[in-house]
C-alpha cells in the first residue's frame, strides 16, 4: 500500500502515544544478487590466452577484458557480415555488440578495458598512418592537376581564338575531370567523445560500422537525457539494430547526411552508484525508460577480487599475437552480398540449428511467462539479437566464415546465461537506488534537518543527491515507513485545498543521533 493510502485510512495522528507503539526499525540494508563467474571457456580458443594472461598480470575481473575484447571484434565485423538464425525466415541480425564495464572506483576498469582493445587501436593507428600517406598523394596529385588545368586553360584560350570552340570545352573538360579527384577516407575502427552529427559523418565513410568507446559511460548517458537531444537518442536507439537508415536534417561537407544503415558497437565503463539512476528508471518506468539501457546485453558486474598479488612478467607475446591476428584477419574481411543483394549471411549448421530452435523456444517462453519484472523482460527481449550475434562473432574470431557450429551456438548461449545473472544483480540495483535514497532521508532525520510533519515536498525542495523527483522521494518515504522509521499522516487543509501528507519521525530514528 502506498503512503497516500495509508495515510488515508489513518484517523489519529501517529505521533501521539495512542497511535500505538512505534514498530522496531529495521535497518536499511542493499540486496547484492549473486552473479556467475567468468569461464574463459565462453571466449573463442583465440581470445583466451590473451584475456586470461592481462587479467592476472593487471589484477583486475578476467569478465572486463573479455566483454571489452568480444564487444571489439564485433565492431570490426560489423555490417560485414550478418547471420540468419533461422533456415528459411528472412530474420537477419547484424553482429554488432553493446557492452558496459560495472565496477566501483579502483577496480581497474580502465586498464583492463585498454587490455581489451588494444589491437582495436592497433588498427586505428594502421588506418591513421596509411589515411595520412593517401592524403599526401592527394595534395601531390590536386597540385597536379592544377597545373594541368591551367595549361589546358592556355591551350582553350588558344583554340578558342581558332574559333575551335568544341576542340576547347573538351580540353577544359578534360582537365576539370582529372582536378575533381575524390578526397581519401579515413576507417575509424573506434571513436571517442564526439556530437551525433559528427558520428553521422563518420559512418558515412565507414558504412560498415565502428565502436563508439565512453571511459566513462555516465557522460554519454546524461548528455542524451539533455532537452534537445531526443533525435540523438533516437539515433543510439537505431544504431543499436545495425540495420536502420538514418538522415539527418542538415548539410554536412557539401552532401545531405543520409546514412544507408547505421550500425555502431558501444563500450563503455561505469560506477554502480551512477548507473543506478538509470536501472531505477527502467525498473519504474520513468522517462529514461526507452530501452536504452536494455541494449547493453554485455554489462558485467562482477564480484570485487579477494586478495592481491604482485605480478611482474612479460605478457604472453604467443597470445597477444594470437589475438592481433584475428583483429587483422577480420579487419580484411570484404563485404559480400548474396544472390538477392542482401550483405553476407552466416546460417547455423545442422546441429547448431536444432540447438538454437530448442533454445529459442524455451527462451520465448520464458518471456511470456509474467514471472519477469518488465525491466528485466525488456532487457532479456535483446537475446534474440545477442544470442545469434554472439554465435556469429565466435565463429568469424575462429575462421569460420560459412556455417555457425553448435560449438560457436553453445558458447553464445552459455555468455546468455553469464550474462543474465550479471542483469539480475544490476537491475537490482535499481530497487537498491530507493535504499539509498531512504538512508539519505533517514540520515538527515538523525542530524535533525527534518521535523516531525515534515512533508515529501520539503524533501525534494532540499535537492540531497537521488531525491529531485516526486517518485523518488515517494519511494523512498514509503521504504521508510516499511522499516519503521515513520509513520504517514494525511491533514485535510480545508473544503477548497488538496490534503496534505505528513510524516511523523520515530523517536527511536532520532535516537541515534544522540547515540552517534
Amino acid at each position: 500500500m502506498s503512503i497516500a493510502a495509508q495515510a488515508e485510512s489513518m484517523t489519529f495522528n501517529p505521533a501521539d502515544p495512542s497511535a500505538g507503539p512505534w514498530p522496531e526499525l529495521k535497518p536499511l540494508a542493499s540486496s547484492h544478487q549473486p552473479v556467475e563467474p567468468f569461464d574463459e571457456a565462453l571466449l573463442p580458443e583465440a581470445f583466451r590466452g590473451w584475456v586470461m594472461d592481462a587479467a592476472e598480470r593487471i589484477q583486475c575481473p578476467p569478465d572486463y577484458i573479455a566483454v571489452s575484447i568480444m564487444v571489439a571484434a564485433s565492431s570490426v565485423i560489423g555490417r560485414k557480415r550478418t547471420i540468419q538464425p533461422k533456415r528459411r525466415d528472412d530474420w537477419r541480425v547484424v553482429p554488432n555488440l553493446w557492452g558496459a564495464i560495472v565496477g566501483r572506483p579502483g577496480m581497474m576498469k580502465s586498464p583492463a578495458i585498454k587490455a581489451g582493445l588494444m589491437f582495436l587501436n592497433r588498427l586505428a593507428a594502421q588506418a591513421r598512418k596509411e589515411y595520412e600517406e593517401a592524403k599526401q598523394e592527394h595534395d601531390i596529385d590536386l597540385e597536379v592537376a592544377e597545373l594541368a588545368l591551367r595549361d589546358a586553360k592556355e591551350k582553350a584560350k588558344r583554340e578558342a581564338g581558332k574559333g575551335n570552340l568544341e576542340a576547347a570545352r573538351d580540353k577544359l573538360a578534360d582537365a576539370q575531370r582529372a582536378a575533381d579527384l575524390p578526397a581519401p577516407t579515413v576507417r575509424r575502427p573506434i571513436v571517442n567523445d564526439t556530437t551525433v552529427e559528427a558520428l553521422g559523418e563518420i559512418l558515412i565513410d565507414n558504412p560498415y560500422g565502428t565502436l563508439a568507446f565512453r571511459d566513462e559511460l555516465v557522460g554519454l548517458l546524461k548528455s542524451l537525457e539533455k532537452d534537445g537531444q531526443e533525435g540523438a537518442r533516437t539515433f543510439y536507439l537505431q544504431a543499436f539494430d545495425g540495420d536502420q537508415d538514418y538522415a539527418f536534417d542538415r548539410i554536412g561537407r557539401g552532401k545531405n547526411l543520409h546514412i544507408p544503415a547505421v550500425c555502431l558497437s558501444l563500450l563503455g565503463g561505469i560506477q554502480p552508484s551512477k548507473l543506478r539512476n538509470y536501472v531505477r528508471d527502467a525498473v519504474t518506468g520513468s522517462g529514461g525508460d526507452d530501452g536504452l539501457i536494455q541494449r547493453f546485453g554485455m554489462m558485467v558486474y562482477p564480484d570485487t577480487p579477494r586478495g592481491w598479488q604482485n605480478v611482474d612478467r612479460w605478457p604472453d607475446n604467443e597470445a597477444k599475437a594470437r589475438a592481433a591476428e584475428v583483429f587483422e584477419r577480420l579487419e580484411a574481411i570484404e563485404p559480400e552480398d548474396d544472390d538477392e543483394g542482401h550483405v553476407k549471411c552466416l546460417r547455423f549448421d545442422d546441429e547448431a540449428l536444432e540447438m538454437f530452435v530448442e533454445w529459442h523456444t524455451e527462451f520465448e517462453h520464458m518471456l511470456r511467462s509474467d514471472g519477469l519484472h518488465p525491466a528485466l523482460e525488456s532487457h532479456f527481449s535483446k537475446y534474440r539479437k545477442l544470442v545469434p550475434a554472439l554465435a556469429a562473432v565466435c565463429a568469424l574470431v575462429d575462421e569460420r566464415d560459412e556455417l555457425v557450429s553448435a560449438t560457436d551456438l553453445g558458447r553464445a548461449i552459455a555468455w546468455s546465461e553469464y550474462l543474465r545473472s550479471h542483469a539480475e544483480r544490476i537491475y537490482a540495483e535499481g530497487g537498491n537506488q530507493t535504499i539509498e535514497n531512504a538512508k539519505t532521508i533517514a540520515g538527515h532525520i538523525r542530524r535533525g534537518n527534518l521535523q516531525d510533519g515534515f512533508t515529501a515536498s520539503e524533501v525534494r525542495r532540499r535537492g540531497w543527491t537521488g531525491l529531485s523527483s516526486s517518485q523518488a522521494v515517494d519511494d523512498a518515504l514509503e521504504t521508510l515507513e516499511d522499516h519503521g522509521h515513520i509513520r504517514a499522516q494525511r491533514t485535510d487543509s480545508g473544503s477548497s485545498g488538496r490534503p496534505t501528507v505528513r510524516h511523523w519521525i520515530n523517536p527511536a530514528a532520532m535516537s541515534a543521533k544522540e547515540r552517534a
